[in-house]
């Protein structure tokens, strides 16, 4: 089998009818198949979602276990050459995956590839490709010191917006939302860290991936994403908090990690 795609869902039923709808016509030339984890949603969406995609395998938790331990539940049972982790609240266009995986094909140093996310007004959002979260470089996203200074790669260089976001680039970190990776490189590096519940585990991947030798990759090959809709991010001190948490276990863990691709 050619490809796994694993999405997270939780309470955001309509969101992910429209994203599964959009890949299983991404996937109509492909071997693939798709996995979804619920992580005990109330809003019907296990019954509603497996009524209308019977061929889906639907795995459904008892509880909120959180995004990194829901994708390895999805992984460990996935059977496809390449692992997509993909948000629920996201829609590819018809070539998203032929062309992400033709590239892969053809980049066997390739350790991830994410591409260009824009929003549903189609504006670029930039955590479509970024660096590795220094300690002054998340206190920049955090306090929105970037804006003030965009040009310096201390304070904003959490967003590589250095890197035009219509070419190609070596990057450190992609985003979770869309996230290719071949299973044999998971086998090498490792699933995603379950100490994260919610932010910072698609960080600690991306920098894990590199460490192991591989390239992580960003492709100007534009989805949608609503952005902050299949975390329900509505309360932005609550984002903050988890965010800084999420930062938290990833300078305990990764505090020494060097960039293969500092200048």
């Amino acid at each position: 089998m050619k490809l796994s795609i694993i999405i997270v869902n939780y309470n955001v039923c309509g969101y992910l009818e429209r994203c599964l709808r959009s890949v299983y016509r991404a996937t109509e030339a492909l071997v693939a198949e798709i996995i979804v984890i619920d992580n005990a949603s109330t809003d019907g969406s296990r019954e509603y979602i497996s009524a209308r995609f019977p061929h889906l395998i639907y795995i459904y938790n008892a509880q909120n276990v959180g995004f990194a331990r829901a994708c390895n539940q999805g992984i460990r049972q996935a059977r496809g050459a390449y692992i997509l982790l993909l948000n629920p609240d996201t829609l590819l266009a018809a070539d998203t995956l032929i062309t992400v995986l033709a590239f892969a094909d053809a980049h066997p140093e390739a350790g991830a590839i994410g591409v260009k996310m824009v929003d549903e007004n189609g504006r670029f959002l930039p955590e479509s490709k970024r660096g590795i979260p220094t300690p002054l470089v998340a206190l920049g996203k955090l306090t929105g010191l970037y804006r003030l200074f965009p040009s310096s790669r201390r304070l904003n260089g959490y967003y590589r917006n250095d890197l035009n976001a219509d070419a190609v680039h070596r990057v450190e970190v992609l985003a979770g939302a869309f996230m290719l990776m071949p299973r044999a490189v998971l086998d090498k590096v490792g699933l995603l860290d379950e100490d994260f519940f919610m932010y910072g585990e698609d960080i600690e991947l991306s920098v894990r991936i590199l460490q192991g030798g591989y390239v992580n990759y960003y492709l100007p090959c534009p989805i949608v994403h609503y952005k902050g809709k299949s975390t329900r991010r509505k309360c932005s001190l609550r984002y903050i908090r988890s965010f800084y948490g999420a930062m938290l276990i990833y300078y305990r863990k990764c505090k020494n990690v060097h960039n293969p691709y500092k200048q």
